[in-house]
């Protein structure tokens, strides 16, 4: 069965909107900084750190696409773009954007701890409010 993670974009976040350009650009960031690091370390550590290549069908319509790795311990790991009506304090309704990230049947354990640590970075990025694979939440926007 399919499991799903959300970074929810609250009013206290960085961003009330994002786009899949947006996300596809934070991933080539966050590959990059890993490629530093192994830099740094001397080790080909971006083929540990995040083994995936960003793939696109066609009937994504750009609301979503997905993450696939040829490792031997990787499979894939969907990222998709949405909103949902959320009703305020005072009862009024408001459209809130979000990231949901799944794994789906194949996807590995492998798969669940990248998943976790990249909705963990996206969530600090973009100061957010993470819903994690296993109902757990994390807030990384200003709370007052």
């Amino acid at each position: 069965m399919a499991e799903n993670a959300f970074i929810k974009l609250v009013p206290s976040s960085a961003k009330q909107t994002i786009s899949t350009d947006e996300v596809k650009e934070l991933f080539h960031y966050y590959k990059n900084i890993t490629t530093k690091t192994g830099d740094q370390l001397d080790w080909q550590f971006e083929n540990a750190a995040f083994p995936y290549e960003m793939k696109e069908t066609e009937d994504s319509e750009g609301k979503w696409f997905y993450l696939h790795s040829n490792h031997e311990r990787y499979n894939v790991i969907l990222l998709g773009i949405d909103t949902e009506i959320v009703r305020g304090e005072d009862g009024s309704e408001n459209e809130q954007a979000y990231i949901q990230v799944t794994l789906p049947d194949q996807s590995t354990f492998g798969d669940k701890g990248k998943a976790n640590e990249f909705c963990k970075f996206l969530a600090k990025k973009l100061q957010g409010e993470l819903h994690l694979f296993n109902g757990r939440i994390m807030y990384f926007y200003p709370r007052k």
